[in-house]
């Protein structure tokens, strides 16, 4: 049977550096950390910010956005790698003379999970639909006959995940060799659906759920596959097995939204404190917590020690599960999340959870007037810049290219491309941005002169 292996699994060749790269094991150990210096000064990271991660962005009262989720996503992803690699050295002393770089799972994963959202549009998934409502229901239904049926696969099912591998590797205009220049290993943990999107959207498969990457940089991807000897499923429509790294990098994002969204909505009042101590506290696993808990007035401290009680909880199970299933991993004979094999009495607190979750939290008012102000805001973008850029037909088309940032525009001139440089740019955007142009170009309201 076929197997990946991770002596090739794990490499510090970077992205446009190739010719650089070398073998020496004790500079390779320092490649992974820089991964996560990069990320953390890069402008698409900065930009997470002001970007909605469930809840609109505070006001009073704070709660998280996609800058600090992605934060502790990458602690809690240091975490998960750090313990596999324990249990590796607790079972095989010689792991350090055999992989040298097995060491290094805990930042590439950290890496990995900081990247994770890079390439999410304002407004989460409703921007994502949006952009996606554009081309399958709207104006964008035009340019049907003018893209491959691959490139129309991407632009009607617009993907988060695929966006940011184009953002760590595009060659974006004057920006340096074109890309951040990631390792191969953080490039490849980012990818949670390593297919094409015309193998994409297929319920019950965990690589093909949605897609990894777009038509232009399926070649790239290739490349990376190629070097890390990936398991390919499929060359037409192309299909892989994922990274092993990818599964904990999810399980980490996995962990932090399930528990963390819940102390977000008792900070909006949206949740009563019995509420939520009534799902974290089976999560905790320590009989002593009811005691703890009486000696804390505060209902916000209670409510964050049961958090990093139920975190440190699902971080081992987790952990454990990758461990015991690497053999199926490795095959890619694993067709689930670690978090959806978690054993009882943890699994239908898990679904107690998403239950209360979609119907008061992903339901509430304000998500619900944040999702429909995104669909319009974004979908409204794209109605103005795509055509203004395909068609620069009359002097407004002109003054809305200008608008556009160098880096974006593109030397190609076939309809897909160009495309793409309107969602590069509107993909983008910060919340607030976008509202506050989208306003400015519909005449809602006018730019001041400070």
């Amino acid at each position: 049977m076929n197997t990946m292996q991770w002596d090739k699994l794990l490499s510090a060749k970077r992205w446009g550096y190739e010719d650089r790269y070398t073998d020496n094991y004790a500079d390779a150990r320092s490649e992974f950390q820089r991964d996560y210096d990069r990320l953390i000064f890069s402008s698409p990271f900065r930009k997470l910010q002001n970007k909605t991660q469930v809840f609109p962005l505070p006001g009073s009262v704070f709660v998280h956005n996609r800058l600090t989720h992605s934060l502790e996503v990458a602690s809690v992803g240091r975490s998960l790698g750090r313990i596999f690699y324990n249990k590796l050295r607790e079972s095989e002393p010689d792991i350090d003379t055999r992989l040298p770089l097995m060491s290094e799972v805990g930042n590439i994963i950290a890496s990995a999970c900081l990247a994770h959202d890079l390439g999410n549009p304002a407004f989460g998934h409703s921007g994502e639909a949006a952009m996606s409502y554009y081309f399958t229901d709207g104006d964008g239904l035009i340019y049907k006959d003018k893209v491959t049926a691959e490139q129309w696969a991407d632009l009607t099912h617009f993907e988060g995940n695929a966006n940011a591998l184009r953002i760590l590797t595009h060659p974006f205009t004057g920006r340096g060799n074109g890309s951040y220049a990631l390792t191969y290993s953080t490039l490849a943990s980012i990818a949670k659906y390593p297919c094409a999107a015309v193998a994409g959207n297929i319920k019950g498969v965990i690589n093909q759920k949605k897609y990894g990457f777009f038509q232009s940089e399926q070649a790239g991807f290739e490349k990376i596959a190629g070097e890390l000897n990936l398991m390919k499923v499929s060359d037409e429509p192309l299909i892989y097995q994922r990274h092993p790294l990818v599964y904990l990098v999810e399980a980490a994002d996995d962990i932090c939204y399930n528990v963390i969204d819940l102390e977000d909505a008792h900070r909006l009042s949206i949740l009563s404190y019995q509420e939520v101590e009534e799902l974290l506290l089976p999560l905790c696993n320590s009989e002593n917590m009811p005691k703890y808990l009486a000696n804390i007035e505060d209902e916000d401290a209670k409510i964050s020690y049961m958090r990093a009680r139920a975190i440190n909880t699902l971080i081992q199970e987790c952990s454990e599960i990758f461990y015991r299933e690497q053999d199926n991993i490795m095959n890619g004979a694993f067709n689930q999340s670690l978090m959806d094999v978690i054993a009882e009495p943890y699994q239908s607190v898990l679904k107690k959870i998403e239950a209360v979750s979609i119907k008061k939290i992903y339901n509430y008012a304000s998500v619900v007037q944040i999702e429909i102000a995104g669909y319009k805001v974004m979908n409204g973008l794209l109605e103005e810049f795509i055509p203004a850029y395909l068609e620069n037909r009359s002097k407004y088309h002109e003054k809305l290219i200008a608008l556009i940032p160098k880096q974006f525009l593109t030397h190609n001139a076939d309809v897909y491309s160009k495309i793409q440089t309107v969602l590069d740019f509107v993909s983008g955007m910060t919340d607030i941005y976008a509202v506050e142009l989208f306003r400015k170009i519909k005449g809602i309201s006018f730019p001041s002169m400070s």
